[in-house]
């Protein structure tokens, strides 16, 4: 599943449990132009219960902690089996740009929110740093 709407998503090999997502900051958000690199793993029952879906770039925002678990409606309480792949990823881009701060599972972040100059400083200055971490890890990889 790929489109221009800055979100795709395949199997990771051959495993169909196991899908690699892509999502990209919406345009005129302060997460516009970076982009992450997500985990969707899909319970033996699905559609009936909601897939599992992680940021494998960490993701620095109110409703992502440290381990890149999401808190959002959708992947929970208000789950549907309606709900694909696209509406997900679509969701986690929406809540990007428009975070619930009053369920926040990173406080400093939902603090900082409405200072949007503030937070995109902060933001970016973890962006590059995790990607500058994540680059010289897969190269260390290479080297073994």
């Amino acid at each position: 599943m790929s489109g221009s709407s800055g979100i795709s998503a395949f199997p990771d090999g051959d495993n169909m449990f196991k899908w690699i997502g892509t999502i990209e900051g919406g345009k005129g958000t302060v997460y516009e132009g970076l982009k992450y690199k997500l985990c969707l793993t899909f319970p033996d029952q699905y559609p009936i219960e909601a897939m599992k879906v992680k940021f494998e770039t960490p993701c620095y925002h109110p409703n992502v902690d440290t381990h890149g678990n999401i808190c959002l409606d959708i992947l929970k309480e208000k789950w549907s089996a309606l709900y694909d792949v696209r509406t997900v990823l679509l969701s986690i881009q929406s809540l990007l740009g428009e975070p619930n701060i009053d369920s926040p599972l990173n406080v400093h972040a939902a603090e900082l929110w409405n200072n949007q100059d503030s937070y995109k400083k902060v933001l970016l200055d973890h962006y590059k740093r995790e990607a500058a971490r994540s680059v010289s890890s897969k190269e260390s990889v290479k080297h073994l």
